[in-house]
């Protein structure tokens, strides 16, 4: 691949830039360009050699998506290298419009699943010297570079046809394999006896030849396979020909129709409904004559029972358990596959014998501890397709009736032990307390955050008086399966009381993961629902949310919080979902407590540091991070510092705590930088009491020299709204700091009533645009205009410009066009535990290596 600079990436949303790196990277191809439009691509590629590959992502119209194609192929060497085209769900047009230069396409959802195999494809359809130099695609294989390796690789079917006869010449091997027709029963067949195409003249698809995609039938033994069939021209025999692949739908054909018809069966929640459905498709889309799951008793005395059966044939007498020799073969932990030749186990076991099976395969059921719960035996009279798809599918099926198997029996012993609501199935409120502690405890040592969120059905008790108890127990079995189908496998529901239920939603870095599936919840609880009576109802429920680490570290504040959160959106209105806040009532009702515990905080441990990382614009790696105060109060948990500060500050103890504060996180940076070797910038907040401490120069200079942090690294924060005549060694402190060494911003800056005087006066690096100017980006132009005279005016004071506050796409690719310096956000990253943020950075580290591993 030496003549090749790599695969070029081109996508303007970073999600889908990340997700295309991601599967590219994974699969191991090694040089990977990634440009944000084609104006970034051509400065990216400039004086770089030809590209293997073009992937370019398409949200527009038809119009849009050919203006596109032709910039891609205007790229120096770009003309002849393949392009492959990701569709989203924004486009506005039907992938059949994509123009003729594009090889190959697929969804944004299918990138990580097919985004290699894909390219695989498209690859193997070159010729082979389009695979050591840049050439066209469209182009003839000469001679004795035959086009027949082709046959011998992967699974794809080909078929040469006469141009001029449209009659077949040859057929790849895997043709006669898939449509058990044997080889010589093709040979000089008419292309339209075939291949018969929906929408489309097959004398059109021949003509254009231009390897478009188009649906049809390939004839079979069985009558027809669905799929998908292309054109393109070569040479065979030293003559003109045409190439036709098919891919079938069939999942015992194709891999993409294998991971289509396992992410259906894995989708579906557990249940003997849902398990017959699994079955049902499993039986259908690998076309299985014969497909059994068996429980095998648990005391091993007892006869196994059978779960679900399906069988294609007439109805007949089954054999009894005892002399099924295969099945209990299986239970006893022993599989098998036999493609075509089960026959051999006829004179052993009356059930091939009966059903006449050519094809059949039995795989235990395992627990995870390897326990055999059951059996599963699928069977086909034609025998099975390809084995490489045909088992790992079997295999994953098998692991799915397992998984049911294993959670339905669990359930059951909850019940018997009083640990599982019988109505619903999910946990009840003993055993969701102890789940809950036990994720804070992995929470605590891995540095995770996750969030809890009560959701209590509204009017519920409306719905038991009217339409009595009955239905209220169907309306909550519904609502049960409702949450567990919004949330992810990791996460876990429990109904905790009555119409209460609480779902904990793991592994979590920002606020906008968390907000995305209540948004989801609300809009899957508010679809209509159909009682057994006919009655249709339209259900509501109040949500209230809490964070741990940053709300609570246990159990019992966790949920007292996430109630008193649920309750808050209940006097907003109902139908809705709100964060818990301290709110200010409560925090001046107890200021008295509060100050006096904040006395003994730091001394009790109870002060922590967070840290928020700040990216660079353009490159989106990590540049700094600001370190942020936490107090966790032992009876109330969490408390805000919008709460806390303000009392420190009256009290007179944000002295001892902002010089503590400096101090922990000089020493992380310092053990980082270590590590590491990023230079982060650590930014650290001084507050009005602070900056007018004489000696605070004194405390910064010995925290460096106690740390060994470099002065350089660290950038003091002050906020825009201290005044300058109030605080009167404000200039001269941070004069000071400056000719230290250290670096000054200006925080909050557009909040205070003195921003230009403040720019021109104080010695600032800096400036950090408010948040509450940035989340209101695509909302008020007038907001909008007050972030883009900032920047303008600092960058001509010569001064950087960090945004606060980034929560969305719209907000960062508004600050990255007007040429905002660096971000930070719950977009990127929520403040990290210190385990947490050490995690990241190693990660960033681990990926760097491998990257710079991979291009040398």
């Amino acid at each position: 691949m030496s003549a090749h600079s790599g695969i070029l990436v081109v996508a303007t949303e970073r999600e889908l830039r990340r997700n295309l790196f991601d599967a590219l990277d994974q699969a191991g191809y090694s040089s990977i360009h990634s440009a944000r439009d084609v104006s970034h691509a051509a400065i990216l590629l400039e004086g770089r050699p030809a590209l293997q590959l073009i992937i370019a992502v398409f949200s527009g119209d038809a119009q849009q998506a050919r203006i596109t194609c032709e910039q891609l192929k205007d790229l120096s060497g770009g003309a002849e290298v393949p392009l492959i085209a990701v569709v989203t769900e924004e486009a506005s047009f039907d992938p059949i419009e994509l123009p003729v230069g594009v090889s190959d396409w697929l969804r944004a959802t299918q990138i990580s699943s097919e985004l290699a195999t894909r390219w695989r494809r498209v690859e193997m359809t070159l010729p082979v010297r389009a695979k050591t130099e840049p050439t066209a695609v469209v182009t003839s294989i000469e001679g004795q570079g035959d086009y027949r390796y082709l046959f011998d690789e992967g699974d794809s079917e080909w078929l040469i046809v006469d141009p001029q006869s449209q009659c077949l010449l040859e057929v790849s091997p895997t043709v006669a394999r898939h449509s058990r027709l044997q080889a010589s029963q093709w040979q000089g067949l008419p292309l339209s006896e075939v291949l018969q195409f929906e929408g489309v003249a097959i004398e059109q698809v021949l003509f254009d030849a231009d390897r478009r995609w188009y649906p049809c039938q390939r004839k079979s033994a069985q009558g027809v396979d669905t799929g998908q069939a292309s054109a393109r021209r070569i040479r065979h025999a030293g003559l003109d020909a045409l190439a036709l692949m098919f891919r079938s739908d069939r999942a015992d054909l194709r891999a993409e129709a294998a991971l289509s018809l396992l992410s259906r069966m894995f989708v579906s929640t557990s249940g003997v409904d849902t398990q017959i459905a699994a079955a049902r498709l499993l039986f259908d889309e690998l076309g299985l004559d014969y497909l059994t799951v068996w429980s095998a008793r648990l005391d091993g005395f007892e006869a196994p029972s059978q779960l679900l059966q399906l069988w294609s044939g007439d109805d007949l007498e089954w054999p009894a358990v005892q002399v099924q020799s295969s099945l209990q073969s299986v239970l006893g932990g022993k599989p098998f596959f036999y493609r075509t030749d089960a026959t051999r186990l006829a004179p052993m076991d009356p059930l091939l014998l009966q059903l006449d099976l050519v094809g059949f395969a039995g795989l235990p059921l395992y627990d995870e501890r390897h326990t055999v719960l059951g059996a599963m035996l699928a069977g086909s009279r034609k025998g099975f397709g390809e084995m490489s798809i045909i088992e790992p599918v079997l295999r994953c099926a098998a692991a799915r009736f397992a998984q049911v198997l294993e959670l339905n029996r669990t359930r059951a012993q909850g019940r018997a032990e009083g640990l599982v609501d019988a109505l619903t199935g999910l946990p009840n409120r003993l055993l969701f307390n102890d789940r809950l502690n036990t994720i804070i405890h992995e929470a605590t040592r891995n540095g995770e955050c996750f969030a809890v969120l009560f959701v209590d059905l509204d009017r519920f008790k409306i719905i038991n008086d009217t339409y009595g108890h009955a239905a209220g127990d169907q309306v909550l079995r519904v609502v049960a399966q409702r949450l567990s189908t919004s949330v992810r496998a990791s996460d876990t529901v429990a109904r905790y009381a009555g119409d209460e239920f609480i779902v904990v939603l793991r592994h979590i870095v920002k606020n906008d993961d968390v907000s995305r599936v209540a948004e989801k919840i609300m809009q899957v609880m508010g679809m209509p629902l159909s009682l057994d009576s006919g009655t249709e109802l339209q259900l509501g429920a109040s949500m209230g949310l809490s964070f741990f680490p940053d709300d609570a570290t246990d159990t019992e504040t966790l949920l007292r919080h996430a109630d008193e959160a649920m309750y808050a959106a209940k006097h907003q209105g109902r139908n809705t979902f709100k964060i818990y806040e301290m709110s200010p009532e409560y925090a001046q009702q107890h200021g008295t407590v509060l100050r006096s515990r904040l006395r003994h905080a730091e001394g009790n441990g109870e002060l922590r540091v967070v840290y928020q990382p700040q990216v660079d614009t353009t490159s989106e790696d990590i540049v700094g991070m600001e370190a942020l105060v936490r107090w966790e109060h032992p009876e109330l948990g969490m408390i805000s510092p919008a709460v806390f500060i303000p009392l420190a500050e009256e009290t007179g103890l944000i002295v001892s705590i902002g010089e503590w504060v400096m101090r922990t996180a000089c020493l992380q940076a310092q053990e980082w930088e270590r590590r590491y070797g990023l230079r982060l910038r650590l930014g650290v907040n001084l507050s009005a009491v602070q900056l007018i401490e004489p000696d605070l120069v004194d405390m910064v200079a010995r925290v460096l020299d106690e740390t060994g942090l470099d002065p350089s690294l660290l950038e003091l924060e002050i906020t825009e709204s201290i005044s300058i005549k109030t605080a009167p060694n404000l200039i001269e402190n941070l004069n000071a700091l400056h000719r230290l060494g250290c670096h000054i911003a200006i925080d909050d800056f557009g909040t205070g009533a003195a921003s230009l005087d403040y720019l021109r006066r104080l010695p600032a690096d800096r400036i950090k645009i408010d948040q509450s100017f940035v989340r209101n980006i695509g909302v008020d132009p007038d907001d909008e205009a007050i972030v883009r005279a900032t920047i303008d005016m600092a960058h001509r004071l010569k001064r950087a410009v960090v945004a606060e506050g980034v929560e969305t796409e719209q907000h960062f690719e508004f600050l990255r066009a007007h040429q905002c310096d660096e971000l930070q956000g719950y977009l990127f990253c929520r403040p990290q535990p210190t385990l947490s943020f050490d995690n990241m950075l190693a990660e960033r580290q681990r990926l760097m290596e491998e990257r710079s591993t991979t291009a040398a």
